[in-house]
């Protein structure tokens, strides 16, 4: 009888000689679409980074999205690109706007020498013939020059208030002050060039009350340096430019021109809109209404509205307006052949001097280039002393 093997061996052996049934895993569909046969799939599937097709997919996405993006800058480019040459091709716009300045007169310049330069509408009626023009560039190629000196085709009053009655003459020359093109918009479109002229008799009227409103002293006949440029910080000065200049015109004597020639065709309601919203401004600040409130301004302003009505003002063409020694303020309109049109005239001699501040006080004026050149032409007057420079024109 062999011997009898105990339970733990025989255990032990039974399971290590024991294999478990193969797992059964259900067959897969793998040409069906139909919904039961699918597979279950994960909640996050798995994706390698590194399959081909994911790759080309991906890479396919990035090139068109930056396609979009180069497509859209290339059309922005040329829709900006069409818009500069649109601007340029109907704007005239200068190369270099902020050189619209007139050079400052010096002691060897023109001004000194006194040129005598005639419009073709003075020649005309004073039947004398032509003489050659001193110009002065203006810093614009649409109205390139600026004569140095003009002679009115008539004037308001050829009496100066400066002056002994009847001794006026009506064709006395008007020397240039200064000089700047008048823009708008943060464009710097160019409107018109404009530039101030002073009788030449009447030189001698301006320096004296300049000196005397920048003089230590009343009887100073000219400025030391110190003094010089206080009057030049003053005639730059928001607020006290406008107070020197209210002073000067205000007391008359002074017979002024202010050309104006436009850059490109314009109507008389730009024009007039510009200078009546000037003069509401000014005559409504605090301190000064209660000198602009009668009815005879209301009616003084009515009547400079009206002398702008209908038509307008070719590109090339000057227009001059005329300030005489009392104040009163005249127009005249160049035509196509050169002669000369009286468009009106205003006898308040507060309207044409709100006019003549839009250009030389005030924190806004319409051309700060103009501003600038005119400071710099009446600091050469003052560098004299007093009735000097006229008797140097003459």
């Amino acid at each position: 009888m062999p011997p009898r093997i105990p339970s733990t061996i025989r255990l032990s052996t039974q399971c290590l000689h024991h294999h478990p049934p193969p797992l059964r895993h259900p067959p897969a569909r793998l040409f069906s679409t139909h919904p039961r046969a699918r597979l279950p799939q994960s909640p996050t599937p798995l994706h390698n980074p590194l399959d081909p097709i994911a790759r080309h997919r991906l890479e396919t996405q990035t090139r068109a999205y930056y396609t979009r993006r180069s497509y859209y800058a290339a059309t922005g480019a040329a829709l900006c690109m069409l818009a500069t040459l649109v601007l340029i091709s109907t704007s005239d716009l200068a190369a270099q706007p902020e050189q619209c300045d007139a050079p400052p007169p010096r002691r060897d310049s023109s001004l000194a020498r006194g040129a005598d330069v005639r419009l073709a509408g003075a020649s005309a009626a004073s039947g004398s013939p032509q003489e050659a023009v001193e110009q002065v560039p203006t810093g614009t190629s649409s109205v390139p020059f600026f004569p140095r000196t003009v002679s009115l085709p008539g004037s308001v009053s050829s009496t100066s208030a400066a002056l002994p009655v009847g001794t006026g003459d009506a064709d006395e020359p008007f020397q240039l002050v200064g000089l700047g093109v008048r823009t708008v918009s943060f464009l710097s479109i160019q409107v018109y060039v404009v530039g101030l002229y002073i009788a030449t008799s009447d030189i001698a009227t301006l320096q004296a009350r300049l000196v005397r409103a920048a003089a230590s002293t009343e009887a100073a006949s000219t400025l030391v340096a110190g003094e010089k440029e206080a009057l030049r910080q003053a005639l730059l000065d928001a607020q006290r430019s406008e107070e020197v200049w209210d002073s000067v015109l205000r007391e008359g004597g002074i017979r002024t021109v202010l050309r104006i020639v436009p850059t490109r065709n314009t109507d008389f309601a730009h024009l007039r809109d510009g200078w009546v919203r000037g003069i509401t401004a000014r005559s409504q600040r605090p301190g000064k209404g209660e000198r602009f409130e009668d009815e005879g301004f209301g009616e003084a302003v009515g009547r400079f509205k009206g002398m702008f009505g209908k038509g307008g003002l070719k590109k090339g063409k000057a227009l001059m307006l005329e300030r005489n020694g009392d104040g009163a303020l005249g127009a005249w309109l160049e035509g196509e052949k050169g002669e000369w049109e009286r468009m009106g005239e205003v006898k308040d001699e507060r309207v044409g001097r709100l006019v003549w501040l839009g250009y030389l006080g005030g924190k806004k004026v319409a051309s700060e280039g103009a501003r600038k050149s005119v400071v710099e032409g009446v600091m050469g007057f003052v560098e004299r002393p007093v009735g000097t420079v006229e008797t140097q024109v003459i």
